[in-house]
């Protein structure tokens, strides 16, 4: 299955218009997760706030399977 990774805060979306192919929503999840973690330990270095914003798991008909907030730390 192919999905897309959106980042969102509020109306504001940076698309991803390319997105990847995984096995299924257990794979997306874990690359998530890991494009999450990164996008935190870049913000650290330079202070950026990420405050409000979400990476979105989206299909290729626009719905959301799965939203993983950037403000929180991953357990």
């Amino acid at each position: 299955m192919r999905c897309y990774f959106h980042l969102v805060y509020g109306q504001e979306v940076i698309p991803d218009r390319t997105g990847i192919e995984v096995a299924d929503l257990d794979a997306a999840q874990s690359l998530a997760l890991r494009a999450v973690q990164s996008i935190r330990e870049k913000a650290d270095q330079v202070n950026e706030e990420w405050r409000g914003w979400q990476l979105d798991i989206v299909c290729p008909l626009g719905s959301v399977l799965l939203s993983i907030p950037l403000d929180t730390r991953l357990q």
